[in-house]
């Protein structure tokens, strides 16, 4: 009665012949303008491969309200862009004492946001039922309390989906205790 069902609670969905793209073009433009990285240069990767997070106890503070606001922009856009999951799980784990070097991990994933906007997730129509795994951690790989990071994901014709008690999800979380 209403049509063809083209936006849903931020996330644009184009449904094709062939399948259904979801996207979220708008919010990604919406949060680079809100945190005025809108002409910022992009980066090919969400985190720099250089990048150690701590606690950096001795670094310069940020504003807690604007870093919090930021992360959980980055937590509601991980609806259609899974690859930024890990970064934004570990940029996460300082918001009660966010340090410069926080929000700097924190802008890497803005400035990669601004050459992926219009990548998302495909879903298509036509293609054989198979559902695969995959999962990987790190060995005590956080520094601070020596606890590993675990993460996975799971395809279902060709698609990533995940399943954790019957919700549609996939996964990075610091395991709860140490090896």
């Amino acid at each position: 009665m209403m049509g063809e069902l083209s936006f849903f609670l931020g996330l644009q969905i184009k449904q094709l012949k062939d399948g259904i793209f979801l996207i979220q073009t708008k919010y990604c433009r919406k949060i680079l303008k809100k945190f005025e990285m809108q002409n910022c240069k992009d980066a090919s990767t969400p985190m720099s491969t250089s990048c150690y997070m701590d606690a950096n106890l001795d670094g310069r503070a940020v504003d807690k309200t604007k870093f919090r606001g930021l992360i959980g922009s980055f937590l509601y856009l991980t609806t259609s862009k899974a690859d930024i999951m890990f970064i934004v799980c570990l940029c996460a784990r300082f918001q009660s004492n966010p340090k410069e070097s926080h929000f700097k991990a924190a802008k890497r994933i803005l400035k990669y946001l601004k050459g992926t906007t219009n990548v998302g997730l495909w879903y298509p129509s036509h293609s054989p039922i198979n559902l695969v795994g995959y999962s990987d951690s790190d060995f005590e790989g956080c520094k601070l309390d020596r606890k590993s990071t675990s993460g996975t994901c799971h395809l279902l014709r060709e698609s990533l989906i995940g399943i954790t008690r019957s919700k549609l999800v996939w996964l990075s979380q610091l395991q709860k205790v140490s090896i």
